[in-house]
């Protein structure tokens, strides 16, 4: 039986994992993070994998740093005949990459050599595209940038979210990697080398990067808004106030300044953009206050047209 390291952290690491489990391989460890203060009151909480073996009764690591001796040595140690990660979060080292027989792999959520990085999902979405999808490659002291295994498409619909996407993203990276480990292990596939001149990155995202820039097309702050739902959330101001905007429509409206309140509607209010499609924003959290919908937020907010939202921080 082939012996498996798993490493992965968050929820879209979970269904990977239960495929290898699934598939009949023996899994003999699992490396993940450690466990997190989360929430206002800073509950510690283990990663959603940890959670999973534990399930299973699979011995759980959870390295600092992998790349410290003393914790890679720890993997080593376990013999695994084939290292799978899947959104592990840190860069594995040269010692413990070249040491089980079949090498480690990573399910990542792009279509490689595009989007390199931690925050793949976000930026399809953010970016517009049409599509996305999941590539397994061999991992190297690089990010992302080791020869790919095996990838498939997955089609970006116009009202996904990361949340939505996310959730095909892994189930599709389940199935693919249930399709790649036998054609691997029977030396059946031949890697491809990734072309550099195509890569590109999709970094953590950074609090700066949250906040709407209503200069923008209403096409591309629609994009922002769904590419930052349901985590970490887009934000703007209003009268000096931050307020998270959870969902918003495209509109078409007569251009005007970037960030005026045109109109206030039933359920919800609408936000000139940079052309002539505006916003009208449905679904929003004020500062301090519960996730609403617009129709409650306007309830309890005398609003009033030509007020300019990201005037102020």
């Amino acid at each position: 039986m082939v012996k498996v390291v798993f490493m992965g952290t968050p929820d879209f690491s979970v269904p990977v994992l239960r495929q290898i489990i699934k598939d009949g391989y023996e899994v003999i460890g699992v490396v993940t993070q450690p466990d997190r203060p989360v929430g206002r009151k800073k509950v510690l909480t283990p990663p959603p994998v940890k959670v999973e073996a534990e399930k299973h009764g699979i011995l759980v690591l959870q390295p600092q740093r992998i790349r410290e001796k003393e914790e890679y040595e720890k993997v080593m140690a376990l013999q695994p005949d084939l290292v799978v990660t899947a959104a592990f979060g840190q860069i594995l080292p040269k010692e413990l990459l070249e040491a089980p027989a079949h090498g480690c792999i990573n399910v990542h959520a792009s279509l490689l050599p595009e989007l390199r990085g931690g925050a793949p999902i976000h930026y399809s979405i953010i970016q517009g595209k049409e599509k996305t999808g999941v590539t397994i490659m061999y991992m190297v002291e690089k990010l992302d940038a080791g020869d790919m295994l095996t990838q498939v498409e997955v089609p970006i619909e116009e009202r996904d979210t990361v949340g939505t996407l996310h959730d095909k993203l892994s189930a599709a990276g389940a199935e693919l990697l249930s399709n790649t480990i036998p054609l691997l292990l029977d030396g059946k596939i031949t890697p491809a080398k990734q072309d550099e001149e195509h890569a590109t990155f999709a970094y953590n995202i950074k609090r700066e990067q949250e906040k709407i820039d209503w200069s923008k097309s209403g096409e591309e702050i629609y994009n922002h808004i769904r590419g930052m739902h349901p985590w970490p959330v887009a934000y703007t101001t209003l009268q000096g106030q931050v307020v998270k905007v959870w969902w918003g429509e495209k509109i078409h409206a007569s251009r005007n300044e970037p960030g005026m309140i045109l109109s206030i509607e039933a359920d919800g209010f609408v936000v000139a953009t940079g052309n002539e499609t505006a916003i009208k924003i449905t679904d929003l959290q004020p500062a301090g206050k519960k996730r609403m919908s617009g129709t409650e937020f306007l309830r309890g907010m005398k609003l009033q047209t030509g007020i300019q939202l990201g005037a102020e921080e």
